[in-house]
């Protein structure tokens, strides 16, 4: 079984979990969204489903693959003890944001 960083490695599974933000889709319609072949987008789906990204459940015909947050929460639980090394640096660009739009509007 791949790691969650070896399934988020493909920047095609990471434009599916993208899609899937918004609600299930069928593996037709993020074929089309994604412009690949039904193939290509089932071998990758099979991936997130086997590590745990997507639930599918059947619907006549059709298969509905819904995202599902646990890997994303251990995700981010992994990235937490880096957050200070960009959390500092966005502090800056706000406040460098909010100075140009104040010297912005006193023009």
């Amino acid at each position: 079984m791949l790691s969650i960083f070896e399934v988020l490695s493909l920047p095609a599974r990471r434009e599916i979990i993208e899609r899937l933000r918004d609600g299930p889709k069928s593996v037709g319609e993020l074929a089309d969204e994604l412009g690949v072949g039904q193939p290509v987008m089932s071998k990758h789906l099979r991936v997130l489903r086997d590590s745990g990204f997507v639930t599918v459940r059947a619907d006549a015909q059709r298969r509905w693959y819904e995202l599902r947050p646990e890997p994303l929460r251990e995700v981010a639980e992994w990235v937490e003890p880096y957050r200070w090394m960009w959390e500092g640096r966005l502090d800056r660009l706000g406040e460098r944001l909010d100075a140009m739009r104040d010297e912005e509007e006193n023009r």
